[in-house]
């Protein structure tokens, strides 16, 4: 007979929702440094080359060349550095997957062994073992044993796209700076701007991870602003011997 507590405590785990965020690993960490990049280095760079005395017009010329030059560069480090990982993960794929057919009691022993260290007492994780290695044997040893699942796998192309694309919209925001603002005031427009936009993109991406927003915002806004900083000094400097 169902009780009324029976039917409170069904109707809770229908409700119950949880809400991961581990699958936005992969494009958040390319997006969120991309986006990061496009500010911090194009607003160092203009706020430098401004330092130095330049004009408003090439002041603009290197920011655009900067942001050009540096989503290509960010896309290629990031399609270089993931597939490095994607090889890597499809290498021990390899490994496993002969492994599994040279040595399958072994391998089903090492199974059992993980599941054992995870809390389950021997007969059950061995029956666990024998189950998940029925249904994907090698799903289940990259995912159990290699830390290799569908979730968070390298995708260099993806990776790749997202952070040449935060790169460059990170990367225009100093630019419409130099671009609108005042003469006088460019320099200290993008510095706040820049300040500003990070500590937002520092939030955003804590937000979409589920992190602390306060923590994620200063952070970012430290780097970001000693950054901008010795840029401004160097430009200074180097503006004051060349003139």
């Amino acid at each position: 007979m169902t009780t009324p507590a029976d039917m409170d405590v069904r109707a809770e785990s229908v409700s119950h929702d949880e809400r991961h965020r581990i699958h936005r690993i992969g494009w958040l960490r390319a997006a969120v440094m991309g986006a990061n990049d496009g500010i911090v280095s194009t607003a160092s760079l203009v706020l430098g080359v401004a330092a130095a005395g330049t004009s408003r017009e090439n002041v603009l010329i290197a920011g655009v060349a900067g942001l050009a030059a540096g989503a290509m560069s960010m896309a290629a480090g990031e399609y270089v550095s993931v597939s490095s990982q994607a090889d890597a993960e499809r290498a021990d794929l390899a490994r496993e997957r002969r492994e599994l057919i040279a040595y399958p009691v072994e391998e089903h022993a090492e199974m059992t062994a993980i599941y054992v260290g995870r809390g389950l007492d021997e007969p059950l994780a061995a029956e666990v073992a024998s189950q998940l290695m029925a249904h994907d044997a090698l799903g289940a040893h990259a995912r159990d044993e290699l830390g290799i699942s569908a979730t968070i796998t390298a995708r260099p192309v993806q990776a790749a796209l997202a952070s040449a694309a935060a790169f460059a919209l990170g990367a225009l925001l100093p630019l419409l700076v130099v671009w609108l603002a005042p003469a006088g005031a460019m320099g200290w427009g993008v510095g706040l701007g820049s300040l500003v936009a990070l500590a937002l993109l520092g939030g955003l991406s804590a937000r979409a991870g589920g992190a602390s927003i306060a923590v994620a915002a200063a952070r970012v806004t430290f780097w970001g602003a000693l950054a901008m900083g010795l840029t401004a000094a160097v430009g200074a400097l180097f503006g004051g011997v060349a003139g």
